[in-house]
């Protein structure tokens, strides 16, 4: 998985020359200092990295342009400690491509009530030459991030992190390249999406490849590899006798690790960072990839199934922004509901493919039949899900833009034993309540197929949204249906 500390955001001081050279080094000095102090704050997962401060539109324009082009730069936290005459910021602002947050501090943070004198005023000036900035970033309509309060605030260190994390996954996706082998599920039309503008938007490309071109990598794997996997198999898991080696079914784990095996050569020889497949191309191929699919999510690719490219490359982006993180992400589905007036749950499973990273203990390789796809009966990890707060992501493709609909969820623990549905799965509650998050969610379109997240929040997902600049839909505590509907209509106007 992707070591966030690799990444790094430049922290860009505003200030300006007409504050003489003894003022303009304790400018320095005191950003130097803010910048350490966050780089080495445990709870923000990047590298922030100082750079020297900015006087002049030379100097502005100078320190973007090269922030777009370092590619391990992955977005710029600006302050502004003095007064910095935004028209210098124009041309500079002009050319940032990467995320921006503006941090809305101020070094000191007590006013030193018996000291304090002009020169202190001087120097400490970010409580009006932070609108100054403000106003030209709002002027040009750049989106950005705006966090306020003291930098040594840890609440400030964690709105700064959840930025970070959401930049981490945009810088993640540029270049990404997505596998689809074969299409969508025939006539299905939420998973399908216009591929093209997902590229010119997202900056991620996604291509397909015939079954047969994977069946061939998988019939090349060699022995010792299947044998060595099926040995972490039985490390890992709970395994039941008779698939182990020598078992009467242990023919199925065998496949189901030589298709594990294949499918990870062919995706780490792309260089892809996900892929989706469907049960109905998978020719050549023994049984369908349940597994493979959930150990390889598990190590950080995307995935979604019958051909959601668009959920494929969201898990993974979630994937990123949660790394480091208590609990997993992965790709999941609305299957069937519990309308107990006093109890209504929503099960939430897939076929095969949910990932063992949201897992409750030690999961249980089982192999079972399954009645669609036409395949013998395929191995998958069966578990169940914690409870906890949770929420589900869908990205969705509305025709004139694409929509990031979040529903935050509260996850109920497994308490009934479910002999005859040997998958993974998990029960939650949507917010604000079953029948109000249901019908929002259908209101704005969402999809069936979803990033379900147990470590990020809707803070992440609203971030990382507005650095894509597309539509956000969040259902939460506080949402009420005619409120609702309301912000959709008003969304259709603004985005004509």
């Amino acid at each position: 998985m992707i070591d966030l500390k690799k990444l790094q955001v430049w922290f860009i001081t505003g200030t300006q020359d007409l504050y003489g050279e003894e003022t303009l080094k304790q400018v320095a000095i005191h950003a130097e200092e803010v910048a350490k102090s966050l780089n080495t704050n445990e709870k923000i997962s990047v590298s922030v990295v100082y750079k020297p401060i900015v006087k002049n539109t030379d100097e502005i324009f100078e320190t973007l342009q090269s922030a777009n082009t370092d590619e391990n730069c992955i977005g710029v936290i600006t302050w502004m400690h003095t007064f910095s005459p935004a028209k210098m910021w124009i041309r500079g602002l002009n050319v940032l491509q990467k995320p921006l947050l503006h941090l809305h501090t101020q070094f000191n943070r007590d006013i030193p009530w018996s000291s304090i004198d002009m020169d202190f005023m001087n120097l400490n000036q970010s409580a009006h030459g932070d609108r100054e900035f403000g106003f030209m970033v709002t002027r040009m309509r750049k989106d950005r991030k705006v966090v306020v309060g003291h930098w040594q605030d840890e609440e400030v260190a964690s709105q700064i992190d959840t930025w970070c994390r959401a930049a981490a996954g945009w810088h993640d996706w540029q270049g990404a390249k997505f596998a689809r082998f074969g299409d969508n599920m025939r006539y299905v039309a939420v998973t399908d999406g216009d591929k093209v503008e997902a590229e010119m938007k997202f900056g991620f490309s996604v291509n397909t490849y015939g079954i047969g071109d994977l069946v061939a990598v998988i019939n090349a794997v060699d022995e010792e590899s299947i044998q060595n996997l099926l040995k972490e198999y039985e490390a890992i898991y709970e395994i039941a006798d008779d698939l182990k080696a020598g078992g009467a079914r242990h023919s199925s784990v065998y496949e189901a690790a030589k298709i594990e095996l294949g499918l990870r050569k062919f995706l780490e020889e792309g260089n892809f960072k996900g892929f989706s497949d469907t049960f109905e191309d998978l020719h050549g191929m023994i049984q369908l990839p349940g597994i493979a699919a959930q150990r390889l999510m598990a190590d950080g690719y995307g995935f979604a199934g019958e051909g959601d490219w668009k959920t494929t490359a969201l898990v993974r982006a979630c994937k990123v922004m949660g790394s480091g993180l208590a609990g997993g992400n992965a790709f999941m589905e609305d299957y069937t509901y519990h309308f107990d007036p006093e109890n209504a749950m929503v099960l939430g499973s897939h076929m095969l493919e949910v990932d063992a990273s949201l897992a409750k203990g030690k999961a249980s390789l089982e192999v079972h039949p399954l009645g669609i796809g036409g395949k013998a009966d395929p191995a998958r990890l069966v578990f169940n899900v914690a409870g906890g707060d949770a929420l589900n992501a869908s990205l969705i493709d509305m025709g004139n833009r694409f929509r990031l609909l979040v529903n935050e969820v509260k996850a109920v623990e497994v308490e009934q034993d479910l002999p005859n549905l040997p998958v993974a799965r998990v029960l939650w509650k949507p917010l604000p309540d079953m029948k109000t998050g249901c019908a929002a969610w259908i209101y704005a379109g969402g999809a069936h197929h979803t990033a379900y997240s147990q470590n990020l929040t809707a803070e992440h997902l609203s971030d990382f949204a507005n650095i894509a600049g597309i539509e956000y839909i969040n259902i939460g505590i506080d949402t009420k249906i005619n409120q609702f509907r309301n912000e959709l209509q008003w969304n259709e106007v603004f985005y004509k």
